[in-house]
């Protein structure tokens, strides 16, 4: 398993609380309730019932309140998170865009 692949495993990990996501983003559990309700995220479930967020749930309601700071839409925001994740499930987009990192990180090695 490549570095990329342990960083990217470990913050898609839903193995945080509610409560700690709560501390870590600023947001009031009641915020994070209603941004799942509005589909903006996906807690899993412990057997337990307990919701748990990952490291890559948190970056992304950071990103949200952000957002909605600026005052955009949580209708906009679902729309623009479907466009992305669409992009990422299309298999040609992601080869395409790994190339294209492999290009960059080719290049900015060589000119360094």
């Amino acid at each position: 398993m490549s570095l990329l692949q342990e960083e990217r495993s470990y913050k898609d990990k839903k193995v945080i609380s509610i409560g700690t996501v709560s501390e870590l983003t600023g947001l009031s559990v009641r915020q994070i309730r209603y941004y799942e309700e509005r589909q903006l995220i996906s807690p899993e479930r412990s057997s337990k019932g307990t919701r748990k967020y990952s490291f890559m749930d948190i970056e992304r309601l950071m990103n949200i309140a952000d957002l909605r700071e600026e005052g955009v839409q949580t209708t906009e925001i679902l729309k623009d998170i479907r466009k992305r994740e669409e992009k990422l499930n299309n298999p040609a987009q992601l080869r395409k865009k790994m190339l294209q990192g492999q290009l960059n990180a080719h290049f900015q090695y060589k000119h360094n």
